[in-house]
Order: structure tokens, then C-alpha cells, then sequence
């Protein structure tokens, strides 16, 4: 049993790390003619065709589904849409700790979708998590938490998504468990071309012109993707809630310390303060019993 517990928080512990270091292969893909929106849409069509060949039943699942795990496939794909474009074009450390608000959208999405009473302890976990959104976003000034670039504004949406995404998970657990990671990766496949189509309609459009050694990276990419899903899959299985939980916050710790090192984020004494009080709420919530994290 120790030994199962072990393989399984490695498990964890690895889909973190893979999720922690994606900001690489991203910004690597957008160097060689594959812009992140491209390289999403790639990818998670990729990890969809490897789900339906697994679980061929599972596409019909999920049409006969398709009224509630729509609203799943939405937040999903909304999901990797932002946190990936903020990841090959922002701060990542920034892009990280701002998605990582999501238990402060989950306090208000649970009331609002799942009639859940907010309770001071919540209301105290969304304080700390505005604080340290605060200093973050004001570079050590204590001011109002509103994004000023693209980068921060697509980071914060995207932790926005994913907490949508956990609640309907939560709201339709009774659904078939294929069916709905089929969904999380159908998502991607939808949404990416929608807003890849809109910004093209803005005058923004984003150019697919790949070297021929970036397919090599996608399909690197997407091994590695498919790897850590199968890793969360089995440590979800056999671990407590609340311990994958605080094992998915390694994530945070990955892709500072990566980021850092390849010079693709700026480390300040405010972004560590602020970071700590986004963990902190992140921790507190983890340990009070409320909603669980799920994959993104």
C-alpha cells in the first residue's frame, strides 16, 4: 500500500511538472512558425483522437451527454486557450500565480452553480488570494487587482475557465467518466480555431508557418501531454483529494524555478510575496474540504 502511495504521488508530482515546464516546448513551438493557439489546437486534437481509440464509446457518451458536459467542453477549451497563449507570450511566473486565483472563482462559481453558502472561511481565502493578486499585479504596490496586458488579462481568464471547469465537473460527476475527458480535450480542439478565426477577423491574424522540426516537437508535446494525463489518472485514483491537491501545487515551484533559469520570467521580492498569499488560498482551501482540483 506505501508503495502504491508512492508510484501514485510520483504520478502527480509528474503531470505537474510536465504542465510546469509547458511554457517551453510553447514558446519553442511559436520560434518555429506554430503559434500557441495552433500548437493547443494540435496537441489536444492529437490526445481527443488517442481517447477515442482507447474508449471508442466515448464520443457517443458524450453526445448523449452533450447538453450538460457542452458547458464542460467550453470551460475546458477556454481554459488551455488562455493559460496557453499567456504562457508563450507573457511572464510565466506571473501567467502561473494569476491562474492560480482559480479557488477564489470557485467560491463564487459553486454558489452560483451549485447553491453552495459562502462561508467566512471562503470569504477569507478570497481575500488572501486578492492580496496576492494585488502585489503581483501592482509590481509590489498594494492596488487594485486589474490586469494591464494581454498576458496577465488571458492568465487570470484562464483561471477563471478552470475553476468553471472543476464546478461543472463537481455539478455532473454523475456523467461517464470518459465521456468527460473526452470533452476536456475536445474543448481545446473547438474553441482554439474560434478565437484563431476572431482574431483574424480583428486584423490580428496569427500565421501557421512551421519549420518541419516543430511537428517533431508537437508530437513530443503531445506524448508528454498524454503522459501526464495517464499519471493524474492513476494518482487520482488512489490518493486523498486534498494530497493530489497539494501535490499539483509543485507546478507553481516547476515553472518558476524553469522560467527563471530560462530567463522567461522576472522574479521579484512582490511576485514571491504575492505568490504566497495565492498559495496560501490555494493550500486553504485544498485542507476545507471544498471543491477538488482537476487537470487542466
Amino acid at each position: 500500500m506505501q508503495h502504491l502511495s508512492f508510484v501514485a504521488a510520483l504520478g502527480a508530482l509528474i503531470n505537474a511538472s510536465i504542465w510546469g515546464l509547458s511554457w517551453y516546448p510553447l514558446r519553442w513551438l511559436e520560434a518555429r512558425g506554430i503559434p500557441s493557439l495552433w500548437a493547443t489546437w494540435f496537441v489536444f486534437a492529437a490526445c481527443a483522437v488517442a481517447v477515442l481509440i482507447a474508449r471508442p464509446g466515448s464520443a457517443k457518451l458524450l453526445w448523449q451527454h452533450r447538453a450538460t458536459l457542452g458547458w464542460l467542453v467550453i470551460a475546458s477549451g477556454m481554459t488551455n486557450a488562455c493559460f496557453n497563449t499567456a504562457l508563450a507570450t507573457g511572464d510565466v511566473v506571473r501567467a502561473v500565480l494569476l491562474f492560480y486565483l482559480m479557488p477564489m472563482w470557485v467560491v463564487l462559481l459553486a454558489r452560483w452553480l451549485l447553491a453552495e453558502r459562502i462561508t467566512p472561511a471562503a470569504l477569507a481565502r478570497t481575500a488572501l488570494a486578492l492580496i496576492g493578486a494585488a502585489l503581483v499585479l501592482g509590481n509590489g504596490e498594494l492596488r487594485f487587482p486589474i490586469p494591464d496586458s494581454w498576458a496577465d488579462w488571458l492568465a487570470v481568464a484562464g483561471g477563471f475557465f478552470f475553476g468553471l471547469n472543476n464546478v461543472i465537473l463537481r455539478k455532473y460527476s454523475a456523467t461517464p467518466q470518459e465521456a468527460r475527458a473526452l470533452g476536456m480535450f475536445i474543448g481545446a480542439v473547438i474553441i482554439a480555431p474560434m478565437v484563431i478565426a476572431s482574431l483574424a477577423l480583428l486584423g490580428k491574424p496569427l500565421t501557421l508557418a512551421p519549420q518541419p522540426i516543430a511537428w517533431l516537437g508537437i508530437a513530443l508535446f503531445t506524448a508528454f501531454v498524454l503522459v501526464g494525463n495517464l499519471a493524474l489518472q492513476y494518482a487520482a485514483s488512489r490518493l486523498p483529494a486534498n494530497v493530489l491537491s497539494t501535490l499539483m501545487l509543485a507546478e507553481i515551484l516547476v515553472a518558476t524555478l524553469s522560467s527563471w533559469l530560462g530567463g522567461a520570467a522576472t522574479i521579484t521580492q512582490s511576485t514571491l510575496l504575492g505568490g504566497a498569499f495565492i498559495v496560501s488560498a490555494s493550500l486553504l482551501a485544498i485542507f476545507s474540504g471544498d471543491p477538488k482540483q482537476s487537470a487542466h
